[in-house]
């Protein structure tokens, strides 16, 4: 745990001196180029929230082009004035160029500022009206139909000793029991299969 915390801080640490140094370039080249007082110190705070905006929507997933477009314009603009400090750029005869940029950049950051900040995300597209009333109108499936084609089963073949046999325990129930024998109990009392039966009560 206090290794995960020692890590942490040094990161902290580290982030905190580069966006001081980077701070503090910024300033310095917004004050060589005409921009003094306070107006200095605002263009650094500029860029680095402009920075936050645009890291905010990569991180959110939406618009990821626009959000890339912006963070790369921030980072130029913070590392041009750290690489612009390090000695390759005359403080004290800034040249007309970058004093249009100085001057121009509140316009930029704005406008990235704004389009990163407010811009909305897309919504799902929803079905619209007549799409609802085509879905409620359309027929309901039917079930599939019965495969008509298929040959009917074989008819079953019963023997006519059989066939004499099942009349006389027909008539023997019907003398018990003054019913007609139904198809269950001539199928229980000879021992054949339903199908048999069905067709031996068809010749009784």
């Amino acid at each position: 745990m206090r290794a995960q915390l020692a890590r942490i801080d040094a990161v902290l640490v580290q982030a905190v001196i580069a966006a001081a140094l980077s701070f503090a370039h910024l300033h310095d080249v917004a004050s060589a180029a005409g921009q003094d007082g306070w107006k200095a110190w605002a263009y650094p705070i500029s860029v680095d929230l402009l920075l936050v905006a645009a890291w905010r929507r990569l991180r959110t997933g939406d618009a990821k082009a626009s959000g890339w477009c912006w963070f790369v314009i921030a980072l130029a603009a913070s590392l041009g004035a750290n690489v612009a400090t390090a000695g390759l750029l005359d403080l004290n005869a800034v040249p007309a160029w970058l004093r249009i940029l100085v001057a121009g950049w509140p316009a930029v950051a704005f406008l990235g500022g704004t389009l990163l900040a407010h811009s909305a995300a897309v919504p799902a597209e929803k079905p619209t009206a007549d799409q609802e009333e085509n879905a409620d109108d359309s027929p309901p499936e039917l079930p599939a139909e019965r495969d008509v084609s298929a040959p009917p089963p074989p008819p079953v073949s019963v023997p006519t000793a059989l066939v004499e046999h099942a009349r006389k325990v027909a008539a023997e129930h019907h003398t018990r029991t003054g019913t007609p024998i139904d198809t269950p109990t001539l199928r229980a009392r000879l021992g054949v299969p339903a199908p048999m039966a069905d067709a031996i009560a068809a010749h009784l």
